[in-house]
């Protein structure tokens, strides 16, 4: 079938190499030696080391590269400790934009491929190589080449070998089932889903992607909220991949019609670690995503989220107020569930009482009293809302204010006297107000409620390892960002340079950008009026409100983050100015 790996006696066979007689009698000879057919095919002199490597790399879908015309620059050589290298028999060809490019001679070995990953710190880009040239390339001096001269020979022998093996074809089914292979055995694909979640987690990504395409299956990592794609496994795969991983979180195994939703709890190092899963069929097949719900991602504390001091003073005042509604606003993925946290684990003592609506509970706390939302038995965010006001609290968490109904609640709550936390999909804080009254609540409850409504948006943090100044900063992120000619010349502008700790990207960590009103008689007397946005926001900044923009400067002159990541994000959310 097209969409499975094709067998290694059948492209050998195809392209003229092996006879059919003797290529049936190796295959069935590997189910009483227990040996691979590559190696009795080579026990047998049936076929020489190089044309079996080029068979495999076709078999797997990677490219054959002849070491002969190879070099590698010392820099790459020691990314991979010598006792590594000469233990798997593997050869380090160049790194470049955070992959590390790899001659290898076994590409079933999984273990190699993620001890080498996690010690290199980048991905891999793997060509198959027959053994013993590794052998005999690691034997001899290796000496610095001219990158683009090594660039030319690598490609050139890749290019001479695929054009060598397109002359392979198809083979006959019966070949096949004299392979006699196991499909039940599903170690492999178990061991393959655990190197998946383990990589991940080692990471720091926050989200795992294993994406069917039309000849492979995709996966990429979310790191630090950039999609980063890792690794391509064979179609012929798919089905007992996405089987197992449904497996894991509970799922229906023999449902691939619609969504489904699952966990799973792993023990990774010293902690247990929680994946939110989803399932969604397309095109070429179910798309599973993990999310990763690390303890660590919410126990960093208010001061490691990125406040300037003014900002943080403030957040301090008014989360110890004793009622009222403190919004939190940005899209999907901007940290406000983290800073929620941060805010309540600081409020979180025995004279305090703290219940919470969730929809999911994706972190356990101490002390806190969190309820799931189940719509599907009617348990909803109003109607936990209203259970809650009977349970005498402090202070309230509520997910996501979603529609008028809970909107209401949650303000009736804070003004009979509790303090109440909550979400909303706004652009920036100004936008709360209004969308407020748009869901249907009276413009008096809201002026009279809101203590305060906070804003943000998440940007990459420079990597401290390879942290340097960069004299020429990208004019076109000045130029959306609106720094001025005489700042350009007065600040310091950084930047990553690349190194296996960032796996080439220049960044680790996140922090916020944020911009934060605190209600005063005027911002009232404006949504008493339901006056618009943009007049609220002008009235906010003449308040002294810096913008999420402003704080972004403020962290691009600080060494903290890039221009180029605070335009990024500007341009993706729409937060820039007028």
């Amino acid at each position: 079938m097209a969409n499975k790996r094709r067998h290694l006696g059948e492209i050998l066979y195809k392209a003229g190499k092996v006879e059919k007689a003797a290529l049936i009698e190796a295959i069935k000879a590997t189910k009483t030696t227990k040996k691979r057919l590559g190696e009795i095919l080579l026990e047998r002199g049936l076929v020489d080391e190089e044309v079996l490597h080029k068979a495999i790399a076709k078999q797997f879908g990677l490219k054959y590269v002849n070491l002969d015309t190879i070099s590698v620059p010392a820099d790459v050589a020691s990314l991979i400790p010598v006792d590594l290298v000469r233990r798997y028999g593997i050869v380090p060809l160049k790194r470049q934009n955070g992959t590390l490019k790899l001659a290898i001679s076994d590409p079933m070995d999984l273990e190699m491929m993620d001890t080498v990953r996690m010690q290199a710190g980048a991905e891999l880009e793997c060509y198959i190589a027959s053994p013993s040239k590794i052998r005999t390339f690691l034997e001899e001096d290796v000496e610095e080449e001219d990158t683009q001269e090594e660039d030319d020979q690598l490609k050139h022998s890749i290019d001479a070998t695929a054009a060598e093996l397109e002359q392979l074809g198809d083979f006959q089914a019966e070949i096949l089932k004299a392979s006699g292979a196991d499909a039940t055995d599903d170690g492999p694909v178990v061991r393959l889903v655990n190197l998946v979640i383990d990589n991940a987690y080692y990471m720091r990504a926050s989200d795992i992607h294993i994406e069917p395409m039309a000849d492979r299956v995709r996966v990429r990592y979310r790191v630090d909220g950039v999609c980063v794609e890792k690794d391509n496994i064979p179609k012929s795969m798919q089905p007992a991949l996405m089987t197992r991983f449904k497996i894991l979180s509970g799922m229906d195994i023999a449902e691939k019609r619609i969504p489904q939703d699952g966990r799973i709890k792993r023990r990774i190092g010293d902690a247990d670690i929680d994946f939110r899963v989803s399932a969604l069929p397309a095109n070429h097949g179910e798309s599973v995503v993990l999310r990763i719900l690390r303890p660590d991602a919410v126990n960093i504390g208010i001061e490691a989220l990125g406040f300037a001091p003014d900002n943080q003073d403030m957040f301090d005042r008014i989360i110890k107020r004793p009622n009222g509604i403190f919004l939190v606003t940005g899209p999907t993925g901007s940290g406000k569930t983290t800073t929620l946290y941060a805010a309540l684990q600081t409020l979180n003592r025995p004279d305090k009482k703290i219940l919470t609506a969730e929809d999911p509970v994706e972190y356990n706390f101490a002390g806190m009293n969190q309820c799931q939302v189940r719509a599907d038995i009617g348990l909803t965010f109003d109607k936990i809302l209203r259970a809650m006001l009977r349970q005498a609290p402090n202070i309230i968490l509520v997910g996501e204010i979603r529609d008028g109904e809970v909107a209401d609640i949650a303000i009736q709550a804070a003004l009979t006297g509790h303090l109440v936390f909550s979400t909303l999909h706004t652009n920036d804080a100004c936008s709360a107000i209004t969308r407020l009254i748009d869901m249907g609540v009276k413009p008096f409850l809201v002026a009279s409620s809101i203590q305060a409504i906070l804003a943000q948006r998440l940007v990459r943090v420079i990597c401290k390892n390879c942290k340097a100044e960069d004299p020429n900063p990208d004019q076109h992120a000045l130029k959306i960002l609106k720094i001025s000619p005489e700042d350009i010349k007065k600040k310091t502008f950084y930047k990553g340079k690349g190194c296996s700790k960032c796996s080439g990207t220049g960044y680790k960590g996140r922090q916020g950008i944020f911009e934060m009103i605190e209600m005063n008689t005027k911002m009232r007397e404006l949504a008493f009026r339901e006056a618009t946005a943009t007049e609220l926001r002008r009235v906010a900044v003449a308040s002294g409100m810096r913008t999420l923009m402003e704080d972004g400067k403020l962290k691009i002159f600080g060494g903290v983050t890039t221009p180029e990541e605070v335009a990024r994000i500007a341009q993706s959310e729409g937060v820039v100015e007028d």
